[in-house]
């Protein structure tokens, strides 16, 4: 019998290698950065062209390196960090397996120019597919620059695997802001197709969120700050008013390493319970500093998942650290015991005159007197009539409101019209309604009656609208008197970029304004008579809802957009409806092709027959 086992060759072994290190442009983005910061650097570019297939250039002022060393750092496992095995519990850089150039360079076009510190002479080293092609002296800035062209030029089947251009240019932007986090006292910048998309200059850890993030974001933070024996947090919380209902700003670091972490994140939503909706997710920015000899991060080749010998103590910490500084900065409840309300003397200075209060005593009132009731009774009157005319007043809002909304009119056919005029599909008998607690909607039906969710009900109603524009590419805008310009972070900015032509079809008119903004010169009609959100909230909450649903719970994109707009546009708990409102309603949901459920499959309609009533009664 042959021999048929053989070692691979070093080519493929890298190619192999390359598929768990390198996914796509924005893991070299990782690599080639955290590079940089071993290095010493103190000021790092990076910059794109196509989304990281073209060109992805890291430029930084480090130590450099030699020849030699810039020859070797192509090799396999070739690392300046590792010289035993226990040098992997006491790791303090970024990197350190030496697997990532080598891998960089199995499935791309790379080119390095570096020069140490103090050295007349850089080297230039070339390399495609693992092969060398030039290595040779050269003139260059102190520091290292490195450049991939062509990522995955013989590997086509991995390259046809790419998102869109602003889906992995949003994932660059995610590794950078990571890298950039972490580091606040040094410089970063990026650009991308010859735009500036961030500059960072060195600075505070403050100074660097905002500096990401935006400026509006400099009042959402609560610092925190705690010092123990097992570990040491710093960082910011958001204010539990801005919780959001995605992920997206929630990031951990532990010892300045991107980490995720499902149970401590469990920790700080656990601080926040009693403070956010539970559907919402608390910001947050959080620096743990741990001995290295207590955690292992060697468990995933991306390094983003870390294992700690005392996990128990650390939740604890994090989680008593976040409640703390929630009561600290009076963001959380809390009652003074030390201070009686009621004996709370205003503040009394040399110039104030002092005044004896004054009784007012009516000399002619006589309680016996029946005139004096009927005084009273006049003004008790008078104060109902006021009252009436309020609250007539108050009618007469909600129905010139409601004749001027659009928010339920649907386009029916002849069998949808005898759907709703008898509210068939659960028999209705009459169309007599009462909205309980402002949130439900109760009606008969021949056998019992049912319960409706307003809010789910709309969100069906809306969503199945939205979803019928977005096929048609045909919704339907009104113009606003004045355009609104709402300011977006970048990858928001690129996000909307991406979906522009479907949210032009909900009926969003939009246009570029400048750097990461937009003008808003219309909206969804349906959204035109609702008051309580603005265009720019309209907007901003669309995005929001787009990044849970899609992300989270892996929708489609038509499918994701549809079901945000109609949850960011669906009438919410506390709304008081006008009856013809809950009818037209209640019609447009049953004109619905699944009237049962609300877009994320929870029912929209409850049914109680009269046989259930009667078993609770003991009948």
């Amino acid at each position: 019998m042959s021999d048929i086992i053989q070692l691979l060759p070093d080519s493929v072994a890298n190619q192999i290698a390359a598929g768990e290190v390198i996914q796509r442009p924005a893991s070299v983005v990782k690599e080639l950065l955290e590079n940089a910061i071993d290095a010493g650097s103190t000021s790092i570019k990076l910059i794109i062209k196509d989304a990281g297939k073209t060109l992805i250039q890291v430029i930084d002022n480090g130590c450099g390196m030699s020849e030699t060393d810039a020859r070797i750092s192509f090799e396999r496992h070739a690392t300046s960090k590792i010289r035993k095995a226990d040098d992997l519990f006491s790791i303090t850089t970024k990197g350190f397996r030496g697997e990532a150039l080598a891998s960089i360079a199995a499935i791309a076009h790379v080119e390095l120019k570096t020069k140490a510190c103090g050295e007349e002479l850089g080297t230039l080293i070339a390399m495609e597919g693992s092969e060398i092609k030039a290595q040779e002296p050269c003139s260059c800035s102190e520091g290292s620059s490195f450049s991939v062209k062509n990522l995955f030029y013989n590997v086509p089947a991995r390259r046809n695997f790419l998102k869109s251009d602003p889906v992995e240019t949003r994932h660059i932007i995610e590794e950078f802001q990571r890298v950039a986090f972490t580091h606040p006292e040094v410089g970063m910048q990026m650009y991308h197709n010859e735009n500036e998309v961030f500059n960072l200059p060195s600075g505070s850890l403050r100074q660097r969120v905002v500096g990401i993030l935006g400026k509006k974001y400099n009042q959402k933070l609560v610092p925190v700050e705690e010092e123990t024996n097992i570990v040491n947090i710093k960082g910011f919380i958001g204010k539990p008013e801005y919780a959001r209902k995605t992920r997206g700003e929630q990031y951990f670091f532990v010892n300045n390493r991107y980490i995720r972490s499902p149970y401590l994140n469990h920790a700080i939503q656990r601080a926040f319970e009693e403070l956010i909706s539970k559907d919402h997710y608390p910001s947050y920015f959080l620096y743990l500093n741990i001995d290295p000899s207590l955690i292992d991060i060697n468990i995933h080749p991306t390094k983003t998942e870390i294992k700690f010998e005392d996990e128990k103590s650390i939740y604890a910490i994090v989680h008593s650290t976040v409640k703390s500084s929630l009561g600290k900065y009076n963001i959380a409840p809390s009652l003074d015991f030390e201070q009686e309300t009621s004996f709370n003397p205003p503040e009394i200075t040399r110039n104030t005159e002092i005044v004896a209060p004054v009784i007012q005593v009516d000399p002619n009132y006589n309680p016996f007197d029946t005139g004096s009731k009927s005084a009273s009774t006049a003004s008790t009157s008078s104060s109902t009539t006021t009252s009436h005319s309020h609250a007539k007043k108050n009618v007469d809002q909600w129905e010139e409101l409601f004749r001027a909304s659009k928010d339920f009119n649907v386009d029916k056919t002849e069998e949808q019209q005898v759907i709703s005029a008898s509210w068939d599909e659960p028999e209705v008998t009459n169309k007599i309604t009462y909205q309980l607690h402002n949130k439900y909607i109760l009606t008969h039906i021949k056998s019992g009656f049912i319960i409706i969710d307003q809010q789910r009900a709309h969100e069906r109603v809306l969503y199945e609208k939205h979803l019928q524009a977005l096929e048609q590419q045909q919704g339907n805008s009104q113009q606003l008197l004045f355009p609104e310009h709402v300011e977006l972070n970048e990858k928001d900015f690129l996000l909307v970029k991406e979906l522009e032509e479907d949210i032009r079809a909900l009926g969003f008119n939009l246009a570029e304004f400048g750097k990461n903004t937009y003008a808003i010169n219309g909206i969804p009609t349906d959204a035109a008579t609702q008051k309580e959100v603005s265009a720019k909230q309209l907007l901003e909450q669309l995005l929001e809802q787009y990044g849970h649903h899609v992300d989270e719970l892996k929708l489609d994109r038509r499918e994701g957009l549809a079901q945000s707009l109609a949850r960011s546009m669906s009438i919410k708990p506390g709304k008081v409806l006008h009856p013809e409102e809950m009818h037209h309603l209640i019609d447009a949901l049953f004109a619905c092709e699944i009237p049962y459920y609300a877009p994320n499959s929870k029912p929209t309609i409850i049914t109680f027959t009269l046989e259930e009533l009667d078993q609770q009664f003991d009948r």
